[in-house]
């Protein structure tokens, strides 16, 4: 038996949104932490995604001037999460969110403000609620992490300005009417002027919003409680005394090293959207091998827990939350993802066509409702090709993936043929692969309702979530414009995951369960690694995250009232 080099009253695998709340939680309550990190930097996913957080009944949606109660948030996810399955821990999440965002707020530098304007995802549900729901986090000052600034993973550079110039929801508008309005030209000035200034000392820009400021503010939490944490590092194998989980065996490094954990150990991996066997064996066929997520979610957390007695909770609907993504080179070779999420589906004057050219869904529903339709019509093929369609007006304007919009020249994008370019119709279908005279057909009957905002065919723009996501200065309709001007354009999207919803069974205190339910002693998940609560549906934005920081916040707490054990621990076999 190898002898432990060290012993921590909590470890913690994985460095993401919930992981490093799990930790912040328990070192706030005094206990001596350990997080393990995979990779050379902290965040996750996280760090790229909008920040979101959905905690339905939040003191913030009340100090706002906004109601919700838990009766009608209950309401509307009986409607939306329509299964069964996992019923008791969506209770514990509408009673507990609330109280982790207080107790986080007042015991760690996370700081969160409601979305006064931003729906649920089916605002005509009973129960739903048209803004502050979601809460985001505050802009944060990386400046503050000094020397560990260089830690926190960097936002995905297609979310950025500049070269890494990070910008919140509120100042989009005003970039885009920089020039136009000295309101908002002004405002642009500062945001560039302050950019300009901050990379005078740092590599990227330090004024951070969305998912990258959530994941710094955790951050300065463990940094504040002096939370250690090991980098690069790979956990092989749990080890116990008896049926109770004791510590890790890690590989650091050229050896390995056992660590005891006097009180338990936190799974929070992020999932498994990059294991492939994993992907086969749950996810449709139709959805490929395409993940907008971290590369180090590759189902550590099922592996190692599989091998403690626990247990898979595969009652999902869906095994996977879902975007429609593009794909595209960058200059330094690597592959990029970019999720088509909120900036450019719900506009006006863009459809999306399936390989007969014909379109298929209400582009404006959310990225999880646009998936669905994407993997019932691919008929379980792969490689079925998808593409967005629009007009120069539309690029101009709004930009398509990656694109952003006022982009002068598309040379380069047209040339790695990612984005298909041609001076009509018939012509861009050829390039396509698509029926010409069908495709010239689908945007042409598309074309003659657009022209007055209507959309008979899907109801694009029918409701308020919808309508938020288009362009609220286009009338009638900001969700519906005809595609018109030449030269036209068209841009192939693929089912991806956002994450993965297949995890460990739970019990309400965030402890990981055998198959008959009893609890795995000393065995915690959140995040992804810990089974949906919501079942793979996707009522809101922020889902993910919200239930990520209240059971990371229920698990550091249930450890900090648990007692010490003394151990003596031995190494289990991993094995999924």
């Amino acid at each position: 038996m190898m002898p432990a080099h060290e012993t921590y009253d909590v470890i913690v695998i994985g460095a993401g949104a919930g992981g490093m709340t799990a930790a912040a939680v328990a070192a706030a309550e005094g206990l001596r932490v350990l997080v393990i990190e995979k990779t050379a930097f902290v965040g996750g996913t996280t760090a790229w995604s909008g920040g979101m957080v959905w905690i339905p009944a939040n003191a913030k949606m009340k100090e706002a001037g906004l109601s919700d109660s838990v009766t009608d948030a209950a309401q509307y996810l009986s409607s939306t999460v329509p299964e069964p399955a996992n019923a008791g821990l969506r209770a514990a999440f509408l009673a507990r969110g609330p109280e982790a965002v207080a107790w986080l707020e007042a015991n760690t530098a996370v700081r969160l403000q409601p979305v006064k304007a931003y729906p649920d995802y089916y605002p005509e549900r009973l129960g739903a609620t048209p803004g502050g729901r979601v809460l985001e986090p505050v802009a944060f000052d990386g400046t503050r992490l000094g020397k560990a600034f260089v830690r926190l993973r960097p936002p995905l550079p297609e979310f950025t300005l500049f070269g890494g110039m990070m910008v919140n929801r509120l100042d989009i508008p005003h970039l885009r009417r920089a020039g136009k309005s000295l309101r908002a030209t002004l405002r642009t000035a500062r945001l560039v002027s302050a950019y300009a200034w901050q990379r005078l000392r740092a590599p990227r820009g330090t004024t951070l919003h969305l998912g990258n400021a959530l994941a710094a503010r955790l951050f300065a939490s463990l940094l504040a409680r002096q939370v250690e944490i090991l980098f690069s590092a790979d956990v092989e194998d749990l080890s116990m005394q008896g049926d109770r989980v004791a510590g890790v065996v890690i590989r650091h490094g050229s050896r390995d090293r056992l660590i005891a954990a006097r009180r338990g150990v936190v799974l929070a991996t992020g999932g498994f959207s990059h294991n492939a066997t994993l992907r086969k064996r749950f996810f449709p066929p139709a959805a490929g091998f395409v993940s907008a997520t971290s590369t180090a979610g590759t189902g550590d957390g099922l592996r190692l827990a599989a091998a403690a007695g626990a247990a898979l909770n595969t009652e999902a609907t869906s095994p996977a939350y879902w975007v429609p993504a593009s794909l595209f080179r960058r200059a330094d070779g690597s592959r990029g993802v970019f999720p088509h999420t909120v900036t450019d589906r719900a506009k006006p004057g863009v459809i999306a066509v399936n390989a007969t050219g014909r379109r298929f869904v209400n582009e404006a529903l959310s990225y999880h409702e646009f998936v669905l339709a994407m993997l019932r019509d691919g008929n379980g093929e792969p490689d079925r090709p998808f593409h967005l369609i629009c007009d120069r007006q539309f690029l101009w304007s709004y930009g398509l993936g990656r694109i952003k919009p006022f982009t002068r020249s598309v040379r380069r994008y047209v040339a790695s043929g990612e984005l298909i370019e041609a001076p009509d119709i018939v012509q861009l279908a050829t390039r396509i692969g698509i029926n010409p005279s069908v495709l010239a057909a689908t945007i042409a009957t598309y074309n003659v309702d657009a022209k007055e905002g209507r959309d008979p065919e899907f109801g694009r723009g029918s409701t308020i979530y919808q309508r938020h996501l288009g362009d609220a200065g286009h009338k009638p309709n900001p969700c519906v414009a005809p595609i018109l001007r030449a030269p036209f354009f068209a841009m192939q999207i693929h089912p991806a995951d956002l994450g993965t919803a297949i995890g460990m069974k739970v019990d309400a205190q965030a402890r990981v369960l055998r198959e008959d339910g009893t609890p795995v002693a000393g065995l915690y998940a959140c995040g992804n690694d810990m089974g949906s609560i919501m079942n793979g549906n996707y009522p809101g934005p922020g889902i993910t995250l919200g239930p990520a920081l209240t059971f990371g916040y229920i698990a550091g707490r249930h450890l900090a009232e648990g007692s010490v054990v003394a151990m003596a621990p031995s190494v289990a076999t991993t094995s999924v």
